[in-house]
């Protein structure tokens, strides 16, 4: 199914990185281990390696890995690109500074606890959590997304995914965007950014 979605000359959700990530980026580190995940075409993992980080980006098509691969180059940046499966991926405990997770909502309820509980692990204690997506409403927006609201993000379930974490931002809000053909209008969006305790 990704395949084919990403299988056109042009970038389904743009070169740019999201606002969401321009705007929290000063809360990582300087030059951190920063892990992306499911990033598609690249336009997150390769402006944070613009930045300075060291950036390791996992997907599992790879034609959007070719995509982001050339999109690496034509920015001159190098970005650690991996071919895997979320599920499949090796969250390997106490690993990066920063876990970049933006619209990953293509799991229902289950599946994404698994994710979320793999996030917190793969962490190193005072890493940081730069988690955005969409909340519930925004399937009768239509402007993005999976058109399952239960794949979606609300704050208190985010709250619990993350017990003791101290919270630098959350928020739930509806803003217009325009990242591509593939998130374009006004969108039901939440931000969750979080610091692993023990740091």
């Amino acid at each position: 199914m990704w395949n084919t979605r990403y299988d056109r000359p042009d970038y389904v959700f743009g070169t740019e990185p999201a606002g969401f990530l321009e705007a929290h980026a000063r809360h990582l580190p300087e030059a951190a281990e920063v892990l992306c995940v499911a990033d598609g075409e690249g336009r997150n993992s390769v402006w944070l390696a613009a930045q300075g980080h060291r950036v390791t980006a996992f997907d599992s098509s790879d034609v959007a890995l070719a995509k982001a691969r050339r999109l690496a180059e034509a920015r001159g940046v190098s970005v650690d690109f991996r071919e895997a499966d979320i599920f499949g991926w090796e969250w390997e405990a106490d690993r990066w500074d920063a876990v970049v997770a933006i619209f990953i909502q293509f799991m229902g309820p289950e599946a994404r606890a698994e994710i979320l509980a793999a996030i917190a692990r793969t962490l190193r204690p005072g890493g940081l959590l730069l988690l955005h997506g969409y909340a519930p409403r925004q399937v009768d927006y239509g402007t993005g997304g999976p058109g399952r609201a239960e794949n979606m993000y609300d704050l208190p379930m985010l709250d619990a995914a993350f017990p003791g974490w101290q919270v630098l931002d959350a928020a739930d809000y509806d803003a217009e965007i325009e990242e591509g053909e593939g998130h374009s209008g006004l969108s039901a969006l939440v931000d969750f950014v979080a610091v692993k305790p023990g740091g």
